[in-house]
This record gives structure tokens, sequence and C-alpha cells, in this order.
């Protein structure tokens, strides 16, 4: 979380609360605002906050009446900041462009804040990075001339090296790019002027002795410019002379490569605030530093402690998780009691309805199907009294008929009816039964193959009539249409599905040029209707297969 600066101490700040702090004869931690209300310090024991804590802003500097003043101070929170920081001052390098009166018509601004990678506190051992820039000429630019300078914020203080700079100019009509400006130190520069500066350079500002040339490196040694700017009212500067100014065209384009090493901060008293600090225990550190960075002995700190809020506390979270854990407790008896009440009153339902259904059933078998027998038997006598004209036994013949085929349609409704026949063992012995007697009265062979102990799975009236009703019509189908001599049944339960498989030896068809009739479409239906699947395959002169498969799932949440 980037923290925000703030320059100077508010003057206004009024003492709400008294913590404590310790001193350092060069250091001091000169303020604390706590969410908008400032705090009086004084040397002693760790501040605890309220939990409520939102913001805490720290503002610290040299000691007042010092002996000498730290040039730099760095800052960190324990327990929050992971590295020590500082506020970043900032310096900068500039190209500053000339019409033909000498006046400034442009200039180009390259800034450097902070402090570069692989600084070591000296520029004679720092590791430089290179930098690149491109700029174009404005219009009426007639010259330029390059300045480097420490006139950045009037509180910043440090070092800014720099070697190897150099400017190409690329002219806007196509020529090569020329060197216009040569790095001062080169064997091709004009060598060094009085004073020790390179011909063409010289130092400036308020204080120019701040402008120093170093030296870098093995042999060869390299020679850099560098500003060593440890006074918070002046400034330095290296520039070329303004008088000797590069000529270049408008429109040019100027290529400026050189390479860096730098380390600013700031040397005034700063306030430096922390947002949403978490619960924790906290010491803001601050630290002189040296003009080029270097860590010193002096050194000041303040503990603080931000609490849990109470209901992050562990008693808190206990007390809800006993609280949680109680009505779970509670939820879940009340859910097993509510639960097992549905239950037996479904239960009892179902019983009810159970016991309707075989109320039905014996109804139907007892006194409808004793009627119907009836009227067969009659019929049947009638029929063959020799007095009966033949168009009148004929009709008897037909009444009899009439009569045993509804008969037979009442025993499987009373079955389909009968709630002692909700189970798959029940559905696959009456599956057996009816396919072998339509086989035979079709005088076809019939191969049955059923596990010998089916498992006893329950299924519904509804799920049992439809898969009744499918295979008397696949079977319907193969005596009607197939010509074949044999039927094979297989029922099963495979990967959590009831199958029911039907093949006969016919002649088959081609289902891409067959279109099917009612019966297909009738089988297909009652299959969806319970969730289920209707598959055929036939081809011509090798028979015809159908399958039926249903769920287990399906099956059991068709029982309830």
């Amino acid at each position: 979380m980037a923290a925000a600066f703030s320059l100077g101490m508010s003057s206004q700040m009024r003492a709400q609360t008294t913590v404590y702090a310790q001193t350092n004869a060069l250091l001091e931690v000169r303020s604390m605002i706590v969410d908008g209300t400032p705090i009086s310090l004084r040397s002693g024991a760790k501040l605890r906050l309220s939990s409520r804590t939102r913001t805490v802003t720290f503002g610290f500097g040299p000691t007042t009446n010092a002996i000498r003043s730290p040039i730099r101070i760095r800052f960190k929170l324990d327990g929050y900041d992971a590295d020590w920081r500082e506020y970043d001052g900032s310096m900068r390098l500039c190209v500053r462009f000339l019409d033909d009166t000498g006046d400034q018509v442009g200039e180009a601004v390259f800034s450097v804040v902070g402090q570069s990678a692989g600084w070591t506190g000296n520029p004679e051992t720092a590791m430089f990075i290179q930098r690149r820039e491109s700029i174009v000429v404005p219009p009426r630019a007639s010259s330029f001339w390059v300045v480097m300078s420490s006139a950045g914020p009037p509180a910043t203080v440090g070092v800014y090296a720099i070697t190897n700079l150099v400017i190409k100019t690329q002219p806007t009509n196509g020529a090569p790019p020329t060197v216009s400006l040569p790095w001062a130190f080169d064997a091709a520069a004009p060598g060094i002027a009085a004073g020790g500066s390179p011909a063409g350079w010289m130092r400036d500002g308020l204080r120019p002795s701040m402008a120093t040339v170093f030296e870098s490196g093995s042999m060869p040694r390299t020679k850099g410019f560098a500003i060593v700017d440890d006074d918070l009212r002046g400034h330095a500067e290296w520039h070329t002379i303004k008088e000797m100014a590069t000529p270049v065209a408008p429109g040019d384009s100027l290529l400026i490569e050189w390479d860096e090493a730098y380390s600013f901060g700031l040397a005034a008293p700063v306030e430096i605030p922390y947002a949403n600090l978490p619960a924790g225990y906290y010491r803001f550190r601050i630290n002189e530093l040296s003009v080029n960075g270097v860590p010193g002995e002096a050194e000041t700190s303040l503990a603080i402690e931000v609490p849990l809020a109470f209901w992050r506390t562990p008693w808190f979270w206990v007390s809800i998780a006993t609280m949680i854990l109680a009505g779970a407790v509670g939820g879940w008896r009340y859910l097993l009691w509510h639960r097992m009440r549905l239950q037996m009153l479904r239960l009892e339902q179902q019983r009810a309805v159970d016991r309707e259904r075989l109320r039905i059933a014996q109804d139907i078998h007892d006194d409808l199907g004793a009627r119907v027998t009836q009227i067969s038997l009659l019929s049947a006598v009638a029929q063959r009294k020799p007095s009966l004209p033949e168009d009148a036994r004929t009709d008897f013949g037909t009444i009899s008929q009439t009569t045993r085929e509804l008969v037979s349609a009442l025993y499987e409704t009373v079955w389909a009816v009968n709630p002692e026949n909700d189970n798959l063992d029940a559905l696959a012995t009456y599956l057996c039964q009816m396919t072998n007697q339509l086989c035979s009265q079709a005088r076809l062979r019939c191969r049955l193959e059923v596990p010998d102990t089916p498992p006893s799975i329950p299924l519904s009236s509804q799920v049992r009539h439809n898969v009744i009703m499918a295979v008397k019509e696949a079977v319907h189908n193969i005596i009607k249409h197939a010509r074949a001599t044999e039927v094979r049944v297989r029922i099963s339960l495979e990967a959590s599905s009831l199958s029911v498989w039907i093949h006969d030896d016919g002649c088959g068809f081609d289902p891409a040029t067959t279109t099917p009739g009612n019966g297909l479409g009738n089988l297909k239906g009652r299959m969806e209707s319970i969730g289920g699947s209707f598959t055929l395959e036939s081809r011509l002169g090798a028979g015809t297969a159908v399958s039926l498969r249903l769920p287990v799932t399906e099956v059991a949440a068709g029982s309830l």
C-alpha cells in the first residue's frame, strides 16, 4: 500500500491525548495524528490505539536546536513496511533551445527521482544505468545547450552523477546522423579548461562548488560529472557554455544517450500517513542518512499497537461458533424430526393408497372378473346349442371370444393395480409369462434370458404398466410384420439401468427408407413418459432389435 507524503508540519495541531516516544539527540518524531486527532508525544511507553483506527500520520524531522542536523532521514514502520523508505527528491538533465537572438524557445527536461538500482553510496563504485531519449527541435530554434542541475524541490539533497553523455543530430533532409555534442572527456573533446572543467562546460548555480568531476571503474578510468548537493537553500549545475551553443535546425531529431547513477532524499520535516493499519504491534523508526544515502547511527522510534476489533477476537468467535453449533444441532434435530414426520405421513398415505388399490384389484377380480367370465361361459354354452341358427352361433362365438379377451385385459389391469406387484421381480415374471403366451399363440419359439434372482427394486404401477405395454407392442409388431420364427427377450439390470432387449430373426427392414407406424411412436412415447429411452436397430434379412432402457434412479423415483 503506497503512502502519501506531505511536507511541513501543521501549526494548528493541539494535543488531545498523550503518548510516549523514544527520543534522540538528532532525530525526533514530532507529531502523531490519529484519524484527524493530534496526539502529544512524551518519552516513554507504547501507544495503544483504537481498534477503529483508520489513518495514522507520523510527523518527523531533525531535533530542534540539535548540535548538527541529519542531511537526509529515512523511515520504516516495522510490522508494515518491508524495507526502509525515504521521501523522494529529484534532480534533472535539460536540453534548452535558443533562437537567433539567444532567447530560450523550448526545453526538454529529463527528471530523475529517488535512488537508482545498484547505488553504493559513492558514484565511483556505483552501477550506472544507461538512458536514451529522443526529442525534436522546436520551431525557431537555432541552437541548444545542456544543463545538469540539482535545482528541483528546495529540500532535495543527494548525489547525481552522469557519464558518457553524447548527443547526435538526425537532419530532416535524410542525411546520416552526426555527433553534435561529444562526451566532454572523450579523446575527441577539446580538453580541460582552466579550473579543471572540460572545455565547453562550466560549473554554475548558487553553490558551484557542489558540482564536481569523479572517476570510476578500473583501468582505464571513466570520468564524469557529479553534483553533491547538501544545501537546502542552494543548488549547483554543470552546463555547456551558452555562448558556444550547438547549432541545430527546427524539425531535426536529437538522440541523447548517457549513463547515470543517483540517490536523492528530503532534508525538511515531513508527514507520512498510513491508512487502514491491520491489527498488530508496530514500531515507527527514523534513521539519519548522509548526503550520499549512507545510513548513520542516529535513530528514533515510536511503538504503537492497533488492537483487534471485538468481533475479531478469539473469545468472540468462540462464542459465535458455540452459538452456531448449538443452532446447527437444534436445527439438525428439528430437520430430522420434520423429515421423519413427513416420511411417516407419506408412508401412511402410501399405505392408504395401497389398501385402496388392493381393494379395487380384489373388486375387479372377484366381482367384475367373475361376471365377465360368466358371460363368456354362457356364450360358449349357447353357441353349442343345435337349435340356434348359424348367424346366432357366430355371434355367440364372437361374444365368447371378446369376453375372453376382456377377462385377459381385466387380469392385466388387476395385476398392474395390485400394490403387491410394485417391484422388479414381479415385473420380470409377468413379462416372461406375457411374452411366452403371445409367442405360443403365434406359434413362435420364445427364448427368455432373466437373472435368477432379480434385485428387489420398487417400481410404481405407472412404470410397470408402460413397460408392459411397450414390450407387448414390440412383440405384436414381430407377430404382425416380421415373419419371424423366433423371439428372444433379455431382461437385465446394468450400469444402474433397467434394460429390456427384444430381438427377432425375421425379415427386418431399412429404417432409413421405411416410415415408422403408430406402434413405434406409441412405444417411444411410453418410455419417454417415465424417463426412459427407446432404440431400434434393423437390417433387411437380419431381423430387428428393440431396446428399452430406464435409469434405476428414475425407477426408484417413480415408486414414490
